[in-house]
């Protein structure tokens, strides 16, 4: 029997990343590996902008092949390059493409195409960062590092006084998630040893996800407002961005502990800088808006909170585990079972 023929498509930076020795000899035990590099520019947000001397090259690359995989740099898969290139029934998106910006979800759906994506294998060290911020938080480990490096002896008194002291114990404690895919999935798991009460707020979880973790899946408003720990997860499309300002931040309790991993456009910077001026709640925030941050933002100053430069899903395991997810999808694909990853249409 032939040989199923697979592509790889991407920039030179993610050949690096993703494509080591065991993710190679991975992709080559499932079939013919052939890898082209393309260099379009990438973005979270934005599709790769057209070109049609790429796309040229990007339907030369692909005529031959069953199934192609890509990432940062290759071109945006369009009906017109799809028509050009029958003989492919599965594409696969390695990183960043949630939302389908690096393809054409409805004409690869009428043309019998499959597309998936594993962008949920950074969601591992996303999870583990955003325990370790609660943890963080909830000790108020941030300002305790900042007085301790500016030479201060903090006295037995003054640590009675901290919230590390008052508030710093994650067991039994109310956690609020805003969305909950895979990341917050994979949080629930780590949760679990914390024995916490756990609300979340997803408007697109199915509700089975109640039962399974055993959570209450409630308004964005309650988990402000009743959580001790507010764990922000949630993607940013035009439907979340901005969507935590000034009302849900003031809800927030006094001694509660808020987190973002996600986007830093999901919450109003001005409104969020004013709430923590207030001094009576702790931030832990790996993104913010804009980034990088301003050298001139308060909030790089401020006592009450601990950054990280965006620094949650990135880490060198995560190349390697994108490519061993995709063949996961290309063998489930193959012995005509469902994918787990598809691709949704296109959001901003």
């Amino acid at each position: 029997m032939r040989r199923t023929r697979i592509g790889l498509a991407c920039n030179e930076a993610t050949q690096a990343r993703c494509l080591t020795p065991e993710a190679r000899t991975r992709l080559e035990a499932f079939g013919d590996l052939v890898v082209a590099t393309f260099d379009r520019p990438s973005s979270w947000d934005e599709p790769p902008p057209s070109d049609l001397k790429v796309d040229a090259d990007f339907i030369e690359f692909a005529s031959t092949l069953d199934m192609v995989l890509i990432s940062h740099g290759a071109p945006r898969i369009t009906a017109g390059i799809l028509d050009r290139v029958p003989r492919v029934r599965f594409i696969g998106e390695l990183e960043g493409d949630r939302f389908a910006r690096r393809v054409d979800v409805d004409a690869a759906a009428a043309r019998g195409v499959k597309a998936v994506d594993t962008t949920h294998g950074s969601s591992t060290p996303v999870s583990e960062w955003a325990l370790g911020l609660m943890l963080i938080g909830l000790r108020n480990a941030g300002s305790l590092f900042r007085r301790m490096i500016a030479g201060e002896i903090i006295s037995a008194e003054s640590k009675r006084a901290d919230p590390s002291f008052l508030c710093g114990e994650l067991t039994g404690k109310r956690v609020g998630l805003i969305a909950c895919g895979h990341i917050g999935r994979r949080l629930l798991e780590l949760l679990q040893p914390f024995r916490c009460d756990i609300l979340v707020h997803d408007p697109h979880a199915p509700r089975v996800l109640a039962d399974i973790y055993g959570i209450t899946l409630t308004s964005l408003d309650a988990v402000m407002a009743g959580s001790d720990v507010v764990v922000c997860l949630a993607p940013l499309t035009d439907e979340t961005r901005g969507m935590i300002g000034a009302k849900q931040l003031t809800q927030l309790r006094p001694g509660a502990v808020f987190v973002n991993v996600s986007r830093g456009a999901v919450v109003d910077s001005n409104a969020l800088i004013a709430r923590l001026s207030r001094g009576d709640i702790i931030g832990c925030l790996d993104v913010f808006d804009p980034e990088p941050i301003p050298a001139d933002s308060p909030v790089r100053s401020m006592a009450n909170v601990f950054l990280t430069p965006h620094i949650a899903g990135v880490t060198a395991a995560c190349g390697p585990r994108f490519i061993e997810l995709m063949v996961d999808e290309m063998e489930r694909f193959r012995d005509g079972n469902e994918t787990r990853h598809d691709l949704r249409p296109r959001m901003k």
